[in-house]
């Protein structure tokens, strides 16, 4: 019966979904105030009914119950408890039931606490997060049906695919979803805001906490799924430009720039035009990579793929939603002007070219993931691969790491050029040091890398420059945020840089008692050993790493067997073993056995990278989030503060 309610209340949901639509819209075209009284009870409704579908998913496959499908392709009743439950979204179905359930959720907050836009315009905005709601309620329903039950139930299932059995799945795919749907909630409120021609100020202001929050979400997603890939994959890498990693970053680039230009309205009443283009640009990408993964286009160790069926309801969905939210900004367009004017040279003006600069990045990458999907379509078989989008979006990300120097340091509507000189002695004379101790000792190190080091050196010291001359007690959160989320930039790509230019790698085939030397480390290989896991079994290597000062230390990576469950092939998957230094990471890869003439395993290959700085990449995004996070704390600060002055101010008006 579990089954059955779950099914149940998503179409009790998917009602009260198109409840608030068709209320939403008779109210913003008759003005009849007992149609808005729908809408809000219906959103929190909707919200909580959706909720309630996906804990019941998830109890289905706690439960193990065989006779779902979803449960049956995508679990075993001997996996451990925490696979079990990350297994309810390891999977398209499910997956796409979290979305819609933070899609629910996320309405039925917006229902509950927006206080500060115009009724019309928050009724609006409802009925546009319904309409959202209701596609996705019909994909689920009509295409992927996450409750559908089998004829006759299996003994058991066929599991979970190994490479997701890690603790990563529990963590990354909701924070990324989450980042998705607070950037479908900015669209939201951009559509209602044109509707009812309320863009200004009140509309930023409302959307901001949105924006981010989602982009928060989304850089602890993708930061969390790239160390994911870096240790469990065993491919020595941290980005491998891989489609579905694109299409993560993509919405984060657009987020990136509706984070700025949404603050820029909000706070000086400008950028109103990019501030709503922006928000269709976001959830349009992360419709786009929805689209992707889901369509069966591709095959990715990350991807859903699916039958193509489902990938064309997808792409009518998009098409409606880019399509219509695109048309109403095209029919509103007279209303969304660009707001009080500013210099070139100005704050509002660096943020220009920040999003201009992001804007075209991500199509250089949207570019690159499409380009090989499109081609194949028409019978040609085309690879793009790291080195192009290495020489696209290198050098333009080193320029909007410059930019992104200039901006905190100008004033707002307009400033003198000259005068910024003389505000980053300390940050050029830092990046100087940083130039030429690297050609001085830094040996053959590429050009790319070699300007990221520098960048890096600028960005970090010029970072700190708004907290010059100010009492640090009484400086505000946001702008604590913005210093700390710069300075992880900083260390972000000193990481990056550092780890292409300096990277060491081996690959020998050992046997017990030989030694390996890479960089300063000398590494013993001491010998292999069988053990039993969870659901598993592996070889584990056993190796002895010596550094100079003669400190040891003991690495254990595996190669893993997963057998195969009702049917399917085993799966064999590398455990990387890794050694974390604070000059970078020791990385440790167990191969395959060598075996000799009689036939005996007396060597194994083994492949040992030295990556110097690798683990500031993941403190950079981890710096990153802190900073977005402070500022989102400040903000509802700051907003705390503006009520109570109001309030204040109406009680000595009465008095």
């Amino acid at each position: 019966m579990i089954a059955e309610l779950g099914l149940a209340l998503l179409w009790i949901a998917a009602a009260l979904a198109c409840l608030s639509l068709v209320a939403g819209i008779a109210f913003v075209r008759t003005g009849k105030d007992d149609l808005a009284a729908l809408v809000r009870p219906a959103s929190v409704a909707q919200g909580l009914l959706t909720a309630a579908a996906f804990a019941l998913l998830i109890a289905l496959f706690v439960r193990s119950d065989m006779s779902v499908e979803l449960v049956a392709r995508n679990s075993h009743s001997l996996k451990p408890m925490l696979f079990k439950v990350a297994g309810a979204w390891g999977n398209h179905e499910g997956s796409m039931l979290l979305w819609l359930t933070i899609l629910g959720v996320s309405g039925a907050l917006v229902a509950i606490f927006e206080k500060r836009l115009r009724n019309d315009t928050l009724i609006a905005t409802l009925a546009a997060q319904a309409a959202l709601s209701l596609g996705f309620f019909a994909f689920l329903l009509f295409s992927s049906n996450p409750f559908k039950r089998l004829p006759v139930a299996p003994p058991d299932g066929q599991g979970l695919n190994p490479l997701l059995q890690d603790p990563g799945l529990a963590f990354h795919p909701p924070t990324l979803y989450v980042g998705y749907v607070g950037i479908s909630v900015a669209f939201s409120f951009a559509v209602g805001a044109l509707i009812t021609r309320e863009i200004g100020p009140a509309f930023a202001r409302a959307m901001r906490p949105w924006v981010l929050g989602s982009w928060i979400f989304l850089t602890l997603g993708i930061t969390a799924g790239s160390y994911w890939a870096y240790y469990e994959l065993g491919w020595g890498g941290w980005w491998f430009w891989d489609p579905v990693e694109n299409v993560s970053l993509i919405p984060w680039l657009a987020g990136t720039a509706l984070l700025h230009s949404v603050a820029v309205t909000a706070t000086r009443n400008a950028l109103r035009a990019w501030t709503v283009m922006l928000a269709v640009i976001a959830f349009s990408m992360s419709m786009v990579g929805t689209f992707i993964v889901r369509s069966g286009l591709l095959t990715s160790v990350h991807s859903f793929a699916v039958d193509p069926e489902r990938g064309t309801f997808l792409l009518v969905l998009m098409a409606l939603y880019i399509g219509g939210a695109l048309t109403l900004f095209a029919l509103r367009a007279g209303a969304v002007a660009e707001g009080k004017k500013f210099a070139l040279m100005s704050r509002e003006g660096s943020l220009v070219i920040n999003n201009l600069l992001l804007t075209t990045i991500l199509a250089l990458v949207l570019l690159g993931t499409l380009y090989p999907i499109v081609a194949e379509a028409m019978g040609e078989k085309i690879s793009v691969g790291p080195p192009y989008y290495n020489k696209v979006a290198g050098p333009l990300a080193l320029i909007l790491c410059l930019v992104m120097v200039a901006g905190p340091l100008l004033s707002w509507r307009k400033d003198d050029g000259r005068k910024l000189w003389t505000r980053l002695p300390v940050a050029i004379f830092a990046g100087a040091v940083v130039l030429f101790g690297l050609v001085l000792f830094g040996g053959d190190v590429g050009v790319l890398p070699l300007l990221g080091m520098t960048v890096a050196g600028v960005v970090a010291v010029a970072s700190l420059a708004p907290l010059w001359k100010r009492n640090l007690r009484r400086t505000p959160l946001p702008t604590w945020g913005m210093v700390i989320a710069h300075f992880g930039v900083a260390v972000a790509l000193a990481g990056m840089a550092a780890e292409s230019a300096f990277i060491k790698e081996r690959l020998v085939a050992a046997a017990p008692g030989e030694t390996v030397k890479v960089d300063d480390f000398s590494v013993k290989f001491a010998g292999v050993s069988p053990i039993a896991g969870p659901n598993y079994t592996a070889i584990r290597g056993t190796l002895i790493a010596t550094i100079p000062s003669g400190a040891s230390f003991t690495l254990h990576p595996e190669a893993r067997m997963f057998p195969g469950l009702m049917g399917t092939p085993p799966t064999e998957t590398n455990e990387a073993a890794l050694l974390t230094r604070p000059g970078g990471q020791l990385y440790v890869v167990l191969g395959q056995a060598v075996t000799s003439a009689d036939g005996t395993a007396d060597r194994y290959q083994l492949r040992l990278w030295w990556k110097p700085l690798v683990w500031w990449i993941w403190l950079g995004g981890a710096l990153i989030a802190v900073g977005a996070t402070l500022s989102l704390l400040g903000r509802a600060q700051l907003l705390e503060i503006w009520r109570a002055r109001r309030a204040r101010k109406a009680q000595e008006r009465f008095a």
